[in-house]
């Protein structure tokens, strides 16, 4: 396919490099060039990489060969064998056999256009073998389209690695590829340089996914090394993939490719590792049967569950069904406090009613009292049960960030039950309000590392005075897990909910209001829901991270966004949030609204409707009507 597609070779006069006959210039950069040649002692075509420029001395060629040949060494189905490491009057090369491909720049050419998702294939394999290189201290030093082959069957493999380094005159100043082989400890100015040659080697794949997806070389130069001149903080150029592109480029992989480039060196991919897991978690996430994060999520509910138990729980659940009067409204109330227990209660009985068991009802239930009147209290205790023990699978400091979710979730449940109007079921406005971060708490639990990493994306610089530079802001949520996983958070979310069984109409009230979205005067019960919800949560994710004047402010933002749909200014927000975090602290359930014109008690929709059985004592049998 790759091969018959491209042109024929030129007739131009056969030159001599020693022993081979030198055919056509492949391509060149600044510092490499890489020849199709053919070697007649082996009777086979043979691509040779040379520096553009000649080592200056005998040390200098003796350094070139050595690391070109401990990059020889490595063994990896995405780094092309080499053939040869050799030198030809005081030209160094090295040569890979033709067999395992053309380069893309030759296949780019023959085939342009090409879909998002091949693209992306392309340079996944390519950081497979980078990833490898640089794990085993060797860096390429000089990424380009003719340093990438594809063979006929889509492979991808880089060659040459370590043929630009020491050569004079490169765009790098280059680190030498010294290894410890006696095992003495390393020099840190070597581990610096190997990160800085890795790094590089990082962007210049980012500039190369760039020209792929567009078409186009990057400022109009195809040479990798001199655009990375250009990038900043070297130079001043910013570079971000265009709106407008040959194909559509989906959101998710624009956010990839844009953070691969970054004008802000802390917001780039720190590793091939990280950009291969982000580019490998999108690409499997398009396949058809789904995959990367999200089948990986569904695995994990599997075998560690969605979330862990808090410390305590069966003593507490032990404790408020021991009891023969206990009321469902009241037990709820305590279960509601934990999100764990809440989320297994919620998922037993939906999934068990999408699956056709005998538990009665006539659609998704989002009222723990109904859910405990429907499952009765040997239900609550066998589901605190089968959850995992705090912490989980975590360790300490990734627990401590999930144990700070949690309470900013509760906190954003008790203020949409301060924020909602008259007459709307609080249990219900907490679990909507809760749900609503189902994607954060299972990415804080089954995506620890990935979590901190988003975290950090999204954290903003901080102003440096003495530089004179300002603030720089980080990525939003969406953008960064965009990033990082390939998916946004959202997602993580609606996958675990619609396995337990939650529909159409619960899955729009349980998705927040995006924040770019206009806010509309409601139309339903379940806009109010959803509004309210999307309200407590913007304002406490505004005081989570600002603090003063600005959290004010922000207060003042989320109340004059959702004044008209909801009837609240800011004044209402503040008193929501002072009395969520009282009932936090004190642990009990809040008063009834005070605000707004009472409503029939409970919701006209019918995935959510109000439960009539909510004062009926947990140990009597509940009513089937909802």
């Amino acid at each position: 396919m790759v091969a018959n597609a491209l042109p024929a070779p030129s007739a131009n006069p056969i030159r001599a490099f020693g022993r081979f006959e030198l055919r056509r210039l492949l391509a060149k950069s600044a510092a490499t060039m890489v020849w199709l040649a053919f070697d007649p002692r082996a009777d086979r075509e043979v691509m040779l990489t040379l520096p553009r420029v000649q080592p200056a001395d005998t040390y200098a060629l003796e350094l070139w060969l050595r690391d070109a040949r401990l990059a020889a060494r490595l063994d990896h189905p995405n780094l092309a064998p080499v053939a040869e490491v050799g030198v030809q009057d005081h030209w160094p090369f090295i040569a890979v056999d033709r067999s395992h491909g053309v380069t893309l720049g030759e296949w780019f050419a023959a085939h342009p256009g090409p879909q998002p998702a091949e693209v992306v294939a392309w340079v996944r394999d390519l950081l497979q073998g980078l990833a490898f290189a640089h794990e085993a201290g060797v860096a390429h030093l000089n990424p380009q389209l003719h340093s990438v082959l594809i063979n006929d069957r889509g492979g991808v493999c880089l060659m040459a690695l370590a043929a630009a380094c020491e050569v004079a005159e490169t765009p790098f100043d280059v680190p030498r590829a010294r290894n410890n082989d006696r095992g003495m400890a390393m020099d840190p100015s070597l581990l610096r340089e190997r990160r800085a040659a890795a790094s590089r080697d990082l962007l210049a794949c980012g500039v190369m996914l760039h020209h792929l997806l567009t078409g186009q070389p990057v400022l109009d130069q195809p040479d990798t090394a001199l655009v990375i001149q250009r990038l900043t903080p070297i130079g001043r150029e910013l570079v971000r993939l265009p709106w407008t592109t040959p194909l559509p480029i989906p959101e998710a992989l624009r956010a990839i490719a844009n953070r691969c480039t970054a004008g802000q060196e802390r917001l780039r991919y720190q590793s091939a590792r990280t950009l291969l897991g982000a580019l490998s978690g999108w690409l499997e996430a398009q396949a058809d049967d789904g995959g990367g994060p999200l089948v990986l999520l569904l695995d994990r509910l599997n075998t560690v569950g969605h979330l862990p138990a808090l410390p305590g729980l069966a003593a507490r659940v032990a404790r408020v069904t021991s009891l023969e009067s206990q009321r469902t409204d009241e037990i709820a109330d305590q279960v509601l406090e934990d999100m764990a227990l809440s989320f297994e209660l919620l998922r037993t009985l939906n999934s068990a009613q999408v699956q056709g068991t005998q538990i009665q009802g006539n659609g998704p239930v989002l009222t723990l009292r109904r859910i405990i009147s429907l499952i009765g209290v040997n239900g609550v205790r066998l589901a605190a049960n089968t959850l995992r023990a705090w912490p989980g699978p975590l360790s300490e400091p990734h627990a401590a960030a999930l144990q700070t979710t949690l309470d900013r979730v509760r906190l954003a449940g008790h203020t949409a039950q301060a924020l909602r109007p008259a007459g709307y079921d609080a249990q219900v406005v907490f679990l909507i309000t809760a749900l609503q971060n189902l994607g954060r708490l299972m990415l804080r639990y089954h995506f620890a590392d990935e979590a901190e990493q988003i975290q950090q994306l999204m954290t903003p610089s901080p102003a440096d005075r003495a530089a004179g530079t300002p603030e720089q802001p980080g990525l939003s949520q969406e953008v960064a897990a965009f990033a990082v996983l390939g998916v946004d958070i959202e997602s993580l979310g609606t996958v675990v909910a619609r396995q337990w069984g939650l529909g159409d109409d619960v899955m729009h009230i349980v998705r927040r209001l995006p924040p770019e979205a206009p806010v509309r005067k409601p139309d339903t019960d379940a806009d109010v829901l959803r509004l309210t919800a999307s309200a407590a949560n913007d304002a406490v994710d505004a005081i989570s991270a600002l603090t003063g004047p600005r959290a004010v402010a922000a207060i003042g933002q989320v109340a004059q966004r959702y004044a008209r749909a909801l009837g609240i200014n800011a004044r209402d927000v503040a008193d929501a949030l002072q009395a969520a975090r009282e009932s936090v602290r004190k642990g009990t359930p809040l008063p009834p609204p005070k605000r707004g014109d009472t409503l029939t008690d409970g919701l006209a929709t019918p995935a959510v409707n109000p439960d009539p059985a909510a004062a009926q004592p947990a140990t009597e049998p509940a009513p089937h009507s909802r």
